[in-house]
């Protein structure tokens, strides 16, 4: 999930703090998530899934392939 995050990120412009701000969460924590240091809640990562419009299996499982 990390570079798929990062990478969807990137593709809509956003920085991390713009995506935390969406997110309530902290800009620190997506920088974590986005280095593997952290994982999100299961919640986070479905409502992520959604709104970069991918499925899970996209966003999670598949990275890199």
């Amino acid at each position: 999930m990390t570079t798929m995050l990062k990478s969807l990120r990137r593709e809509r412009k956003m920085t991390q703090g713009n995506l935390a701000k969406i997110f309530h969460i902290s800009q620190t924590s997506v920088s974590k998530y986005e280095t593997g240091e952290a994982v999100p809640d299961l919640e986070t990562v479905v409502r992520m899934a959604d709104f970069f419009g991918v499925s899970l299996d996209e966003f999670v499982v598949r990275e890199g392939k």
